[in-house]
């Protein structure tokens, strides 16, 4: 490890996972970052199983998929899924599903001015505390 960098642990952070039919994760992501996410990273899959149950309801299922994953911070989290179940439709039979994951620790780069102005708002709250 070089001495300039250290390790900077985030412990406050969800992971949003998404299952939704292929050509809808752009859709996906824009909802998450209008919410206040940083992005995502989506991925191609393809689903088994479900198809055949809900097929007896007559509902078409494509068996094509996208995965979405989204770290926010916990404050986020209720927001970025609310706006992520609207805009991918997921009340919908057959259109995905998704869930939230707490992430016990994750680790990123993080620009020096963002750590300093971290640790200054911590010494501003501790302060106010005393």
């Amino acid at each position: 490890m070089e001495e300039d960098k250290e390790l900077l642990v985030l412990t406050d952070v969800s992971l949003i996972t998404c299952i939704v039919q292929r050509g809808l994760a752009d859709a996906v992501v824009t909802a998450a970052t209008e919410a206040g996410a940083q992005g995502g990273t989506v991925y191609f899959a393809r689903g088994y199983g479900i198809r055949e149950r809900l097929g007896t309801l007559g509902v078409a299922i494509e068996a094509e998929k996208e995965v979405i994953m989204i770290v926010v911070s916990d404050e986020q989290a209720d927001l970025v899924f609310e706006r992520i179940y609207l805009s991918a439709k997921l009340g919908t039979p057959g259109m995905g599903m998704m869930f939230v994951s707490r992430l016990e620790k994750a680790a990123t780069y993080i620009p020096k001015e963002v750590i300093t102005n971290i640790r200054t708002q911590g010494r501003k709250d501790g302060a106010d505390d005393r």
